[in-house]
């Protein structure tokens, strides 16, 4: 199989642009790029170390020992 010729490239994109529009691929462009950095920002956030999570089982010992007093 080959790979497509230059020719071939320039058509499917005057087909886009016609179907599209200008203002909405750069719409679309702009709308991958907050959804990137809204990626990016929920990356560092993992990195900070994450608050314990209490089990059931922890709850519920909590709840019968402060019965018990």
């Amino acid at each position: 199989m080959h790979a497509p010729s230059i020719w071939g490239i320039l058509v499917v994109a005057v087909v886009v642009i016609l179907l599209f529009g200008r203002g909405k691929i750069s719409g679309m462009m702009g709308e991958v790029a907050s959804g990137i950095k809204a990626f990016q920002k929920g990356m560092k956030d993992d990195e900070k170390p994450a608050e314990r999570v209490t089990t059931t089982a922890e709850v519920e010992t909590r709840e019968t020992e402060r019965k018990d007093v």
